[in-house]
């Protein structure tokens, strides 16, 4: 190997671990490895800024910036006392509906935002019956994390493989002529709710919530309709005009931050019209995660050195026999090796690598990348919910329930949802995934 590729294996590897071990701030880590690289060599500053996928980064921006409005719509509050009601009082019954449908608003929204939204709705009925809110708040996460690579919005894993490949909004629904990623992952999560309904209605038994002492109804809690018919058609809209991308010829960034502008023009001009005292720019973007953009800007560049200095293609050919020769081994393989690595290991930078080694894979030999494609990106979301450093939707979870709870979980309390939720979830994802992806191209 040369000198470069030397130099950016060494780099890559020393700031991911720095990354996963919090000994340094995780963006410090991961700018800090850029400009290292940029030292040594591996690439120039303008190559570091060109390699980023800037698309990518304003989808992020731009769905942050509308889930914001959406957040204080009073729809996920409405949303959720609906289930409080239609669950008749089965705690059982409540969480678990409560955790699915945190899993499939997350198809559309960031999963960290989902656990944000959903949070409050469940430390509001724990506090009013008197049960324990950890186990519930640890569910939504789960189930945010799980559903938010069924499609294009809800997850970055998602949108790099639409930066890797190409693939379109449609393509997470029906791909190539057969289901993919929305309802393979949807047979699973079903699966995995349901054992855990009957988890819960042990855990639960004999615990009942009366909520005939209820007297707000559901629609209570959207206090300004116009503004949440306005958000959500904004929403909805930047949606569709995402999903008929090809039609139009425009990025999905593009297209996502015309949604985000459009909606923060509409409140600024029209603002005084709602009874709802809303944020203004200055408030909204305050409210961003800039450190998360900052980490995935410097996760693109550090992974584009490594491109660029040719250490995935070596990467590529040396798993290409194993490819070659059976692709029912290797992405057997692929599924299970990464399923436990991205349970401790920051599952994005996993991905985005990986994801570059298989497209090498596919140019270079001729091999079609689309069934080792899949089976990274759903073995890489599944297995990150095994521990809070696989899944930030998860520590954050964490320290909602156990700030409600005023105590601390112990690892073995923690494992006991998630470890049975992952084994479960990569069970019966990999069958139908091997059915549908990998069997049929396989000679």
């Amino acid at each position: 190997m040369e000198f470069t590729q030397i130099a950016a294996a060494v780099i890559f590897l020393a700031s991911i671990i720095l990354v996963i071990t919090g000994w340094i701030d995780s963006v410090i880590a991961a700018m800090g490895g850029i400009l290292l690289m940029i030292f040594c060599g591996v690439m120039t500053d303008v190559q570091a800024f060109q390699i980023v996928d800037w698309n990518v980064i304003l989808i992020l921006l731009s769905i942050w910036i509308i889930s914001g409005y959406f957040g204080k719509s009073g729809v996920p509050d409405f949303l959720a006392a609906l289930i409080l009601k239609l669950s008749k009082g089965n705690v059982a019954l409540f969480v678990t509906l409560i955790g699915m449908l945190a899993g499939f608003v997350s198809m559309l929204i960031d999963n960290v935002v989902v656990v944000l939204m959903f949070a409050p709705v469940i430390f509001h009925a724990c506090r009013r019956f008197k049960f324990p809110a950890f186990g519930p708040v640890l569910f939504v996460g789960l189930c945010a994390n799980f559903m938010g690579t069924a499609m294009l919005l809800g997850d970055l894993p998602p949108q790099m493989l639409h930066s890797v490949s190409g693939i379109e909004f449609g393509g997470f629904i029906w791909f190539l002529g057969r289901p993919s990623s929305f309802f393979i992952l949807s047979i699973s999560y079903v699966i995995t709710c349901a054992f855990f309904y009957w988890k819960f209605s042990k855990s639960y038994k004999g615990l009942t919530m009366d909520i005939s002492t209820m007297v707000e109804k559901p629609l209570d809690h959207i206090k300004d309709k116009p503004f949440a018919v306005v958000v959500c058609s904004i929403f909805a809209l930047t949606i569709v005009a995402m999903a008929l991308r090809p039609i139009f010829g425009y990025h999905l960034g593009f297209i996502a931050l015309w949604g985000a502008i459009a909606l923060i023009l509409i409140c600024e001009i029209f603002g005084k019209a709602f009874t709802l005292e809303i944020p203004n720019v200055e408030q909204v973007l305050s409210e961003l995660d800039w450190r998360a953009i900052f980490f995935y800007v410097s996760l693109f560049a550090l992974v584009g050195g490594l491109e660029h200095a040719k250490v995935i293609q070596a990467v590529s050919d040396t798993i290409t026999p194993l490819i070659q020769r059976s692709l029912v081994a290797g992405s057997t393989l692929l599924y299970w090796v990464t399923a436990p690595i991205v349970g401790i290991v920051e599952h994005d930078a996993y991905i985005l690598t990986m994801l570059y080694v298989i497209r090498d894979l596919g140019k270079e030999h001729g091999l079609n990348p689309w069934p080792l494609y899949w089976m990274l990106l759903w073995a890489g979301t599944l297995g990150s919910n095994m521990t809070i450093a696989g899944a930030p939707a998860l520590f954050v979870a964490k320290n909602m329930g156990e700030k409600e709870d005023q105590r601390k979980v112990g690892l073995k309390e923690f494992l006991s949802m998630s470890a049975p939720y992952v084994i479960i979830s990569l069970i019966f994802c990999y069958i139908p995934a091997m059915l549908i992806w990998v069997l049929p191209f396989a000679k």
